[in-house]
């Protein structure tokens, strides 16, 4: 059990910065903690501390709860995690009350033989039979999420291993990617009532804990190479320059604000083998800039038919929508079930000049609920590298099909936006050229003859 002597060490291996968390987990605010921030801010130290802790808390009210900890790689957890588990135990002075193996590499907690395992999840059907005997798994810690190849895979595992239990406690400990589309860095991911995040960084923490040497290359790289800096020790999201939408907003779009939209569009983009048919509801406000996003069909091998009847369901007066010329086949077919359906004549830079009308708006608003996938593919939308690590400067060809029907719906707006940035811009070099007076809506000739203050 935990003595008075192993509390009094509890700021031995809790960071300061994470003191209002540990009362989170404690009190079970929570079940969901995100913690992100840059080299040496304490995430881990606080991850393999909590865990500790709670299993011998959990203990001494009688519960048998037990631990998992996850890495992409099995070859990773000995050197990260395993280790970091180790210098809790022995931070807090319970060393004897803990048996460590490395093969099987896991750690059990003698008086009551609650165990800690590890997993990588480039082996699936280890992590899908992960057991314990007794209790159950109420800790989870994926260390580096951002080697995760996705949420979908974290979904997995989570589904596999938290069941049975009264509470359970999930960490997620990363580095923030430099991309701003990496999935980790998505918005849209954390938005849970029950998740928390947490970013830290090493100048929340103790000096010591961290060592002058730390320190001392920190300060260099901000000095040589502050870009550098903020992201590998600020754990800031840089970007890599590829984003291609960068006005992105996800918020819920209610009924309400639907019920006022006065331009309204229907894009479709025609669904071929394995590429999935994208439908979009689109809202334009030409005088604020806006897009706003608001409803979808989308899926693969998704029959016409079926197609057309979904999308009823969201244009239920058969509103005109719009598609790409060159699916006639597909159109005719739309057309014989009852669709209300215009190809749109495309030039040979559609493509860009659609996408550059998009990036012009001054906000793109995406119902992430009502369109997760528009969401996903705008989001995750980026320009390519070529070998030498330079942009290459196309609009790549793919995860892009509610963009296009996004672009299709938007056409009209699309060309008449273009014509207007064709129009020669005149200019004038005052004062020694002026225009015709009234030219400014009543400005008049004495006024330029009074110069300029």
């Amino acid at each position: 059990m935990i003595s008075p002597k192993t509390r009094s060490n509890l700021t031995d291996v809790i960071p300061p910065a994470f003191y209002g968390l540990h009362w989170d987990v404690i009190e079970g605010d929570h079940t969901y903690y995100k913690l992100d921030g840059g080299r040496g801010s304490g995430k881990s130290t606080f991850a393999a501390s909590e865990i500790i802790i709670g299993m011998m808390e959990d203990a001494q009210r009688g519960e048998h709860t037990n631990a998992a900890v996850f890495r992409r790689h099995a070859i990773n957890l000995y050197e990260s995690v395993y280790e970091q588990l180790v210098w809790a135990i022995e931070a807090l002075q319970v060393s004897h009350l803990w048996k460590m193996t490395r093969n099987p590499m896991r750690i059990q907690y003698k008086p009551t033989g609650q165990v800690i395992l590890f997993r990588g999840a480039d082996k699936v059907k280890k992590v899908k039979s992960i057991k314990v005997s007794k209790g159950y798994i109420k800790y989870l810690w994926f260390e580096e999420l951002d080697e995760f190849e996705g949420p979908e895979k974290i979904r997995s595992i989570q589904q596999s291993v938290v069941r049975g239990g009264r509470k359970f406690v999930v960490f997620y400990s990363y580095n923030p990617p430099k991309s701003q589309r990496n999935w980790v860095n998505d918005p849209v991911q954390w938005n849970r009532p029950d998740t928390v995040s947490h970013h830290s960084t090493y100048l929340d923490m103790p000096p010591e804990w961290v060592g002058e040497q730390f320190i001392v290359d920190a300060e260099y790289l901000k000095a040589t190479k502050p870009e550098a800096y903020e992201h590998e020790y600020l754990g800031k999201v840089t970007g890599t320059g590829a984003e291609v939408f960068t006005n992105l907003t996800a918020r819920k779009i209610t009924n309400a604000e639907i019920a006022e939209f006065r331009t309204v569009r229907h894009g479709l983009d025609e669904g071929y083998a394995s590429d999935p048919l994208a439908y979009i509801d689109v809202a334009y406000d030409r005088k604020h800039r806006r897009v706003y996003l608001f409803g979808e069909v989308y899926g693969a091998g998704i029959s016409n038919r079926k197609a057309f009847e979904k999308i009823r369901e969201l244009n239920p007066n058969n509103e005109t929508v719009y598609a790409d010329s060159a699916a006639a086949r597909f159109i005719g077919e739309m057309r014989q079930h009852g669709m209300r359906i215009v190809a749109v004549k495309k030039g040979a830079d559609s493509v860009e000049y659609g996408i550059k009308f998009l990036q012009d708006m001054e906000e793109i608003i995406i119902d992430p609920d009502r369109c997760p996938n528009a969401w996903r593919e705008f989001y995750g939308y980026e320009l390519d590298f070529d070998a030498d690590g330079n942009l290459i400067p196309e609009f790549p060809d793919r995860n892009n099909h509610t963009i296009d029907a996004v672009r299709y719906a938007l056409e009209h707006e699309c060309r008449k936006w273009r014509e207007e940035k064709k129009k020669p811009v005149r200019k004038y070099n005052f004062p020694s050229e002026k225009p015709k007076p009234g030219i400014f809506g009543g400005v008049t000739e004495d006024f330029f003859k009074g110069g300029w203050d």
